[in-house]
């Protein structure tokens, strides 16, 4: 499963300067399951040191990591809900994300003019926040508006009790509160998963500084940023789009230098994707051999037949059991028939929850 994330944010807050570093490190490769890639999407490989021991170890043929998908959603201004920008377009964009990352500029230039006349992050949030929530309370009122006559009428449970959760919804965003802020039960959300709700979506706010931020970490804008995030429950990745774009050109030496130069360890766009993942729960699995070592991403508390399904359906629909043994394992006996030796190559059936850094082998009939 490719990740997708939306990048949005108002003009000249440094989107497109990080969404060039993105297109440039795109990875286009035979074995990645896209014919093509549109002009707004920037795919780059999740980071994974595990992989290049792996490699080494398997020497395969092909490597294949996982990879994450940004796509830019042009045309967010003030209106945006009401058509302005590229109103409708930019609103079904954002809607088929995993994740938003919310680019929020949190530096001063007075060379870069910034639309709203002055650098103010949380200004600039509640502008966007805004837009998507007018957009959510549409979809609200035009549900509602189609089944709360029919549940009055047929006192159906199931159409009561969605005519109750989008009453309670509307309410939320109509006080400005966004859906991920409301609590809810596990049987709401499966019956809002279909509304496919923008604001119901995990943020991720890239607090975009300067070059000379970066070595220090924070500063007064990002501060703010941070305190606002902590309160939703969000994410903040501190990121330089200059500095990222500058090193999409580097080679991986070069890179590392670089970065030292800096004063910092991993780029902000290796901290983005890191954030993402803990945000959305993510884990990864792998497969090895000698034609092909591969990454796996899958949700945490997944078993092992619904893991064995994101290689292919018919490995889920005829499971049988799964070999399973730790990387930390592989690495520390030095190989998999130590591994083996030592008593620690499980046979895990279908209640097995797979678990990071599994290295997995699928038995299966069909």
């Amino acid at each position: 499963m490719a990740l997708k994330a939306g990048i949005v944010g108002l003009p000249n807050v440094g989107k497109s300067t990080l969404f060039n570093a993105i297109t440039k490190k795109n990875i286009i490769a035979a074995n990645y399951p896209f014919a093509t890639i549109e002009p707004n999407v920037g795919i780059v490989e999740v980071p994974d040191e595990r992989l290049d021991f792996l490699n080494e170890m398997y020497e395969p043929k092909s490597l294949v990591p996982t990879a994450y998908e940004f796509i830019d959603i042009a045309g967010l201004v003030a209106g945006a809900s009401h058509g302005e920008g590229l109103g409708n377009k930019f609103l079904s964009h954002i809607r088929e994300v995993d994740a938003i990352v919310e680019v929020v500029r949190c530096f001063d230039n007075a060379e870069i003019t910034h639309v709203a006349g002055s650098t103010d992050p949380l200004r600039d949030i509640d502008i966007i926040n805004i837009e998507l929530i007018l957009s959510d309370l549409e979809i609200i009122e035009s549900r509602l508006g189609r089944i709360e006559k029919k549940a009055q009428a047929t006192k159906e449970k199931d159409a009561l009790q969605e005519v109750a959760l989008l009453k309670k919804l509307q309410e939320a965003l109509m006080n400005n509160i966004p859906v991920r802020r409301v609590e809810l039960t596990k049987e709401e959300n499966l019956i809002i998963k279909n509304f496919n709700l923008i604001t119901a979506k995990k943020v991720i706010y890239a607090a975009n500084v300067d070059e000379d931020t970066v070595a220090v970490g924070d500063n007064e804008y990002t501060k703010q940023v941070k305190e606002y995030a902590s309160n939703e429950g969000s994410a903040v990745v501190v990121i330089c789009a200059k500095m990222e774009e500058d090193l999409s050109s580097f080679d991986d030496v070069e890179r590392k230098e670089y970065l030292k130069e800096m004063g910092v360890t991993n780029s902000g766009l290796d901290k983005l994707i890191y954030a993402t993942y803990d945000l959305l729960g993510l884990s990864t699995f792998f497969t090895c051999g000698k034609d092909e070592v591969r990454a796996w991403t899958f949700a945490k508390g997944t078993k092992a037949p619904s893991c064995a399904g994101i290689i292919h359906s018919d490995f889920e629909r005829g499971f049988i059991k799964a070999e399973v043994m730790s990387f930390d394992d592989l690495k520390k006996y030095g190989s998999e028939a130590k591994v083996r030796e030592a008593g620690r190559l499980r046979l895990e059936g279908k209640d097995y929850v797979m678990q990071d850094g599994d290295i997995c082998y699928f038995r299966f009939n069909v």
